[in-house]
């Protein structure tokens, strides 16, 4: 990643339509009742997106998530991703996602990934893959993350996914909240670890978590600030200004929304460039020499 040339880095963004496959029609109710939720209707391809983010000189990391197992629809597969990142490593980051109910061999393809050389991280959701991060299941998949010492994002909090749909599309809520990856973060020390969202309605868990693990992260992606709870705003002016990350959910929120309102939301402005930028280069490991560029 060329990090002078660029203004910010947007550690949330989703790859949703492939270019190697057709669109899954299983995945189109949970689609629509997301589009409906965020108000969005676009549904850019890769290629779309990194010339949305180039145009503005924005760096990305990208993924999709792999619900084969709690949803049932076929993934865009993460090599893919891992395509896209290495013909535009001077902007984009991929990270990949594996459902840890594959056990073993999810954790063969993440050790198979990383060692490929292009793969810097890795993303959960729990609610839509059905699991609670402290499951012991999950725990060979997180091994080989930490054994290269990468960092993985986790969705935490409401979901989008499933709002409106009967029953919530059966997705549980309760395996998204954060105490969850406290476990995580102490038994993982050297896995840098990014709550998604401002973990809503456990926010005070994700901040707490935040301030007592070295390793755990803040992404502030899924809202728009101004919709931010005001302890947010408030921890990010003091004692967790080095771990709070710019994150947009793109395409469901626009990095131009984001921004704009964030500016406006009541963050000093001595810690902008932290949230949108410097603090992504240290948790993404930027700043160490063997994946510097």
């Amino acid at each position: 990643m060329k990090l002078d040339d660029l203004v910010a880095i947007d550690v949330h963004t989703h790859a949703e339509v492939s270019c190697r496959q057709e669109p899954d029609p299983f995945w189109a109710p949970f689609d629509e009742a997301a589009s409906k939720y965020f108000k969005v209707t676009a549904r850019p391809s890769i290629a779309e997106t990194l010339a949305y983010y180039r145009e503005r000189k924005i760096g990305l990391v990208m993924f999709t998530v792999d619900t084969e197992f709690q949803i049932g629809n076929r993934r865009i597969p993460n090599e893919e991703i891992a395509d896209a990142a290495r013909d535009n490593a001077d902007i984009m980051i991929a990270f990949a996602s594996i459902d840890p109910h594959k056990g073993m061999m999810g954790a063969r393809e993440a050790r198979a990934l990383i060692e490929a050389g292009v793969v810097k991280g890795f993303k959960f959701h729990p609610t839509c893959q059905g699991f609670y991060p402290n499951d012991r299941m999950a725990y060979k998949l997180y091994e080989v993350i930490a054994e290269y010492k990468l960092p993985a994002i986790f969705h935490t909090g409401h979901s989008g996914i499933g709002t409106g749909m009967r029953g919530g599309g059966g997705l549980r809520l309760k395996y998204s909240q954060p105490i969850h990856l406290d476990d995580v973060a102490v038994d993982f020390p050297d896995m840098t670890i990014i709550l998604a969202h401002p973990s809503w309605p456990w926010t005070d868990e994700a901040l707490s978590i935040a301030l007592h693990k070295p390793n755990v992260y803040i992404d502030l992606s899924g809202w728009s600030p101004k919709y931010f709870p005001p302890q947010i705003v408030q921890y990010a002016n003091g004692q967790l200004k080095h771990k709070m990350l710019f994150g947009s959910d793109f395409p469901l929120i626009s990095p131009d929304r984001w921004i704009a309102d964030f500016k406006a939301a009541g963050f000093k402005p001595e810690i902008h460039d932290l949230i949108l930028k410097q603090n992504a280069i240290r948790a993404l490991g930027l700043d160490q020499p063997e994946v510097a560029k």
